[in-house]
């Protein structure tokens, strides 16, 4: 029996195949699931959780003041991307806006830098349940006693962990996107409760006052400017993904007006949320100066001031984070690949783009974010590394992404942007201040990618290491460009490969 689509969901529709495309995604999300998407993807919980010791180890108290200035410029990026959110409400953004605004060769390797950043990025938010998990239960640790990241024992866990938790996203993620909003939105809610108990407890159990924001006394030897720089990695890897909403467009209500405010929302609500967590860590810690809280990290503090059943609570709000950032990123890379695939952009798109008739879901792009997550994890058995590898290499991968959607919408900004398909009146635009917002955006984008790049010892080899260890984002970035221009000639530039059929439901 046919299903009639209510007037809403017709017009989305119909929206929609104005642009090219036929609705075979089930648009299931309304405008808290949007947010939930973004939310889930920065996931304060989970990444300050993964990042705070790295951050006051090199910067000490007064790195706090980089959770302000990354917000700051991340939010100019989230701008351009709220107004272009408006314009193409299209599964795959990144690589749908950037081919838009510059061509069909660069859409494709800002989606292809893209696909890479959100696979890295889903294992290593995976490997973040061991900062969290032992220190609920012992009976977590399965591999050895050590549940330091940085040990041997603790980075084989984490691999474990991580590839088991890789395994239950991937399912999730394929019996559909009706399941996958509602474990997202409980996952969601549980996480800013947990946010919120946690910033209550520690503002409530303050051992110092609030100029413990200025107090630089235990950070790493040299310039204080360079440990600064370091610092703000911490930052720079939480507050991305904000534009899981627009990747998700496709399966959203109404995507041209609920789009571009969760896109912002997501981030400025994450913002606020860690940055109260930040304060309130740096007040209740019981020392500054005893290495427990570069080592350890908010774990450290709560275990300090709730070593009670209420502390596991607030630990195991941070694995659901963990566990919903995880899934939240994988659901948006898979949407990535199938924007991409229907274009014939990819090798084996004809299946990669098939839509299941039941689930409504792109299955096999799942599936394959999955198993590669799993690998890069299997190929770090072992490596103390891993945890500052990975998450330096797909963060870097994810600004240069970005930086393919804001240069090329700068020069269609000076150059005067004419749009084949412009966007109905009295939706989200940046207007007469769109040329500054998004120029001072490409040059904290620029700017973003050299300061994460950049080969420090301290980060990427702080316990000795060969030199492809120190250069590793670098060779990451060259490595993904040429593997990515052989991809590209092979699968979109041969004439015979160049086009696919509009994809029907497996």
């Amino acid at each position: 029996m046919a299903t009639t689509l209510a007037p809403a969901a017709q017009s989305d529709s119909a929206d929609l195949e104005r642009f090219g495309y036929q609705p075979v995604l089930h648009r299931k999300l309304g405008r808290y699931a949007s947010f939930a998407a973004g939310f889930s993807f920065v996931s304060i919980l989970t990444t300050i959780f993964q990042f705070f010791g790295f951050g006051y180890g090199f910067g000490g108290g007064a790195f706090f003041w980089t959770w302000p200035i990354v917000f700051a410029g991340q939010f100019l990026v989230a701008l351009n991307f709220a107004e272009l959110a408006a314009r193409y409400p299209i599964s795959g953004c990144i690589y749908q806006w950037s081919r838009r605004l510059a061509g069909e060769v660069v859409g494709w390797f800002a989606g292809w830098m893209m696909i890479i950043a959100q696979i890295v990025t889903a294992a290593a938010a995976a490997i973040a349940l061991q900062v969290v998990l032992p220190s609920i239960w012992s009976g977590f640790q399965i591999i050895g006693a050590d549940t330091a990241l940085t040990s041997r024992d603790g980075a084989m866990n984490a691999v474990l962990l991580g590839s088991v938790l890789l395994v239950l996203t991937t399912v999730v993620n394929v019996v559909g996107i009706e399941l996958m909003a509602r474990l997202n939105t409980i996952g969601v809610t549980v996480e800013i409760v947990g946010v919120l108990a946690t910033i209550a407890l520690f503002f409530s159990h303050a051992e110092r006052g609030p100029n413990v924001v200025f107090d630089n006394a235990t950070a790493a030897p040299g310039p204080y400017w360079a440990a600064f720089l370091v610092s703000g990695l911490m930052a720079a890897y939480v507050m991305v993904g904000f534009d899981s909403a627009g990747e998700l467009s496709e399966e959203t209500k109404n995507p041209r007006r609920v789009a571009p405010r969760t896109i912002l929302t997501a981030l400025a609500v994450s913002a606020l949320g860690g940055g109260l967590m930040l304060l309130g860590a740096l007040m209740a810690a019981p020392s500054l100066d005893d290495g427990a809280l570069a080592s350890d990290g908010l774990a450290y503090v709560i275990s300090a001031k709730l070593a009670t059943p209420a502390g596991k609570v607030l630990l195991a709000c941070v694995a659901v984070a963990i566990t919903v950032c995880t899934l939240a990123i994988q659901t948006a890379g898979s949407r990535l690949m199938f924007s991409m695939a229907r274009d014939g952009k990819l090798p084996f798109a004809r299946r990669l783009a098939a839509v299941h008739p039941r689930f409504g879901t792109p299955a096999l792009p799942s599936v394959v974010i999955g198993v590669l997550g799993i690998a890069l994890l299997v190929v770090n058995l072992g490596n103390p590394a891993i945890f500052a590898t990975l998450a330096s290499v797909c963060i870097v991968t994810l600004y240069l992404a970005y930086l393919l959607v804001t240069v090329p919408l700068l020069v269609r900004r000076v150059t005067g942007w004419t749009d084949s398909a412009p966007a109905p009146a009295g939706l989200f635009t940046l207007g007469r201040f769109g040329i500054p917002v998004n120029a001072v955006a490409v040059g904290w984008g620029v700017a973003m990618v050299v300061n994460l790049a950049w080969p420090r010892a301290e980060v990427y080899t702080p316990d000795g290491g060969g030199w492809w260890m120190l250069w590793a984002a670098p060779l990451f970035v060259a490595a993904a460009i040429a593997v990515g221009a052989v991809v590209h000639q092979v699968v979109v530039a041969a004439p015979a490969r160049r086009a696919v059929p509009a994809v029907q439901p497996a």
